[in-house]
């Protein structure tokens, strides 16, 4: 009956966004944005709560789908808020957003140019005050286990490639944005297969 009621209400939301909502951090965030939104498994509890929800991913599918479990809300136009786009040519104006969520998406940059125009991308549709959330692949805890390639990217021990940062580069990146880290860096090891990183900061 719990498990129900949790899953009713929050879906199979990022267990580290569900920490930052339970600590009340998000709490006075009325414009979410999610780069790389998929079918929206993150955004459940943000449109249950009434919150103007945005969202771009680059599936069709995934959109139509969001598109779809958004049309229960009648505060959310569909059409409007979710588009087919990638993350580093968003369609939406500068400074638009409390909130912008990241979640696995960064660490798919084919290259560091790549990257930074996904990540710049973000942040300019980022209020000023507001909150940045992201999950990524890191080299964090198993550095000696990961083999590079070139152009940031790496082999992981589970055999997939990915575009990994560490610890000094975030703190290096989020000083270039003139930001601030809100929540201390944390690093989940799976195994010693591969490591996600929760980096938040604030613009």
């Amino acid at each position: 009956m719990i498990k129900q009621h949790i899953q009713d209400t929050f879906g199979n939301i990022d267990i580290y966004l569900f920490d930052q909502l339970a600590k009340g951090t998000y709490d006075n965030c009325k414009t979410v944005l999610d780069a790389g939104c998929g079918t929206g498994r993150n955004l459940l509890y943000f449109l249950k709560s009434g919150v103007n929800v945005f969202g771009v991913d680059q599936n069709p599918e995934a959109i139509a789908q969001l598109r779809n479990l958004a049309s229960a809300f009648p505060h959310i136009n569909p059409e409007e808020n979710f588009q087919v786009a990638p993350v580093e040519k968003m369609p939406f104006e500068n400074e638009s957003f409390d909130l912008v969520i990241s979640s696995a998406v960064l660490h798919f940059a084919e290259n560091q140019e790549h990257f930074d125009a996904m990540l710049n991308s973000m942040w300019d549709v980022l209020k000023p005050g507001g909150y940045f959330f992201c999950r990524l692949a890191s080299e964090i805890g198993i550095e000696t286990s990961v083999r590079f390639i070139g152009n940031g990217r790496y082999i992981l021990p589970d055999g997939s490639e990915r575009f990994l940062v560490n610890q000094e580069m975030l703190q290096r990146i989020t000083k270039r944005l003139d930001g601030h880290i809100y929540e201390p860096i944390k690093t989940t090891n799976v195994q010693n297969m591969r490591a996600m990183t929760t980096w938040c900061v604030r613009k």
